[in-house]
């Protein structure tokens, strides 16, 4: 089988999927998933730093545990899916490229719970946290890159302009339709540096 990579772009309680291979030096999309990280789709639980704002300690905790092993079994089916998805076509997913946002660690719950702005750092670290996890566990080399960094990190390793970088992705993904957003283009390009890596 020849190897293809996976790019990861999270979002509260899903993420955009892209699986990558390289034809001839080329990149083409092998699948596209757009998969939820949460059971119910609802504010509650897409946001849970934000819902356990709302609890005592304990009761926090309690919440979050819950909602950690059921991100981390769904991302895991995720992954699953999408080797299955790829397997089908000749290809085996060997790593995986993860966006980040601004990569700081966080603190202790206590003080996650009692500030807005790190409240809404730790929903999106989350999730990504569910999907390292299930990348582990499916034995996918993982490689992180922050978002903001994506484009320059990706003109200098793959020795393109950035404007006609963005322009190829662009085009690469229109044969697909929708959804080609920026999160599926992102995902596109971290997975194709994770195949360069």
């Amino acid at each position: 089988m020849k190897p293809a990579a996976l790019g990861l772009r999270v979002h509260s309680g899903w993420t955009s999927l892209v699986a990558l291979a390289l034809e001839g030096n080329q990149p083409i999309i092998l699948a596209r998933q757009r998969p939820h990280l949460v059971a119910t789709f609802s504010y509650t639980f897409r946001q849970p730093y934000h819902t356990a704002e709302k609890m005592d300690l304990a009761e926090a905790r309690t919440f979050l545990d819950q909602q950690r092993r059921e991100a981390r079994k769904l991302a895991l089916e995720a992954l699953r899916a999408a080797q299955n998805e790829t397997a089908q076509q000749g290809y085996k997913l060997t790593c995986a490229a993860l966006l980040l946002a601004s990569g700081r660690p966080l603190p202790e719950l206590p003080k996650i719970l009692t500030s807005h702005s790190i409240i809404h750092t730790a929903d999106g670290e989350f999730f990504r946290e569910s999907l390292l996890h299930a990348c582990k566990c499916v034995k996918l080399a993982i490689s992180k890159i922050r978002d903001r960094e994506l484009l320059a990190t990706a003109s200098a390793t793959l020795n393109r302009k950035p404007a006609a970088l963005a322009r190829f992705v662009n085009d690469l993904g229109k044969p697909l339709g929708s959804p080609w957003t920026q999160d599926e283009k992102f995902a596109t390009l971290a997975a194709w540096l994770a195949l360069n890596a």
